[in-house]
């Protein structure tokens, strides 16, 4: 959704924007070529996915600075570079990249075997196969509800457990199968396998804990004018999104009933794009991994 993200950003010349989720560098590349003298700070916990972007971005590499970090971390990073004051646009293109997902050994994908990793940043943390290896049945079943909304949950725990004690599942295409044993059923055009990979991705890189910490921060990363735009692809992340979109733009945050307004609340932001903005037909036609894709944005009220 590249044209839908830079419409929704706008961008301004000499500004400055966060790309918190970096990847290969497309929307980075973007942006700065969209507006002269745009400062760009860009984002990523996967350094070989900065590497990429290093090279990818080397003719606007006197405007760009590079962190190897996860975004939930923004505010310290802001801070660090002397824009605390804050920022004219921040993008967020939420879950795994093609790259990630089309490189077996990182394990986020079932469609081919592979090391059960499942990690952004390979620095550090506990991969998919140790986090297998010791959450006991139900702090798996509790993953895979919460963080997949698997319905199976307890069943495919269940195998893991089992599975377990007579050997470490350690590969992407053990956790399938045990998935398949589960007697799991995917829906049309969906692997069996799939909430069960997103759950465990999700937990190991603490996906949604980034996510409320830089929602937390929220429209005060924005200067007057400011926008911040989100990529969501599944209702998990967006319904965080949402709802922080809501409470940003409301005019009174009093509980429901209260005849006179007192919490002195006024609205910070407006919406870019109201509601979810999904991929056109043409790009789900062109890739059709972006038919879960969304695009929600607000701009911060002068």
């Amino acid at each position: 959704m590249a044209d839908e993200v830079l419409a929704a950003l706008a961008p301004r010349a000499h500004g400055r924007y966060v790309d918190g989720t970096l990847g290969d560098g497309g929307h980075a590349e973007r942006l700065l070529a969209s507006a002269s003298g745009l400062l760009l700070l860009a984002i990523d916990r996967d350094e070989r996915a900065l590497a990429r972007a290093r090279e990818r971005l080397a003719a606007f590499s006197d405007r760009v600075r590079f962190e190897h970090a996860a975004f939930g971390e923004l505010t310290t990073l802001l801070e660090r570079i002397g824009w605390s004051d804050g920022v004219d646009g921040f993008l967020l293109d939420l879950g795994v990249s093609t790259p990630q997902l089309d490189t077996p050994e990182r394990g986020f994908s079932f469609r081919q075997a592979a090391p059960l990793d499942m990690r952004m940043d390979r620095s550090r943390g506990p991969t998919a196969a140790e986090l297998v290896a010791e959450a006991s049945e139900q702090e798996l079943a509790d993953i895979l509800y919460q963080y997949g909304e698997e319905r199976a949950a307890r069943r495919i725990a269940r195998q893991i457990v089992r599975a377990r004690q007579e050997g470490p599942v350690t590969t992407t295409d053990q956790l399938r199968g045990l998935v398949l044993r589960a007697g799991v059923r995917g829906r049309p055009g969906h692997d069996p396998a799939t909430r069960t990979f997103q759950a465990l991705r999700i937990a190991v890189n603490r996906e949604l804990d980034q996510l409320e910490s830089v929602l937390r921060a929220g429209w005060l990363l924005l200067r007057p004018g400011g926008r911040f735009v989100v990529l969501t692809y599944h209702s998990l992340e967006d319904r965080m999104v949402k709802q922080a979109f809501r409470e940003w733009a409301a005019s009174c945050h009093c509980p429901p009933g209260r005849p006179v307004c007192d919490c002195g609340w006024t609205p910070k932001v407006r919406f870019v794009v109201r509601g979810r903005c999904p991929a056109s037909e043409r790009e789900v036609a062109a890739n059709p991994r972006a038919r879960s894709a969304g695009l929600r944005a607000v701009e911060r009220i002068a």
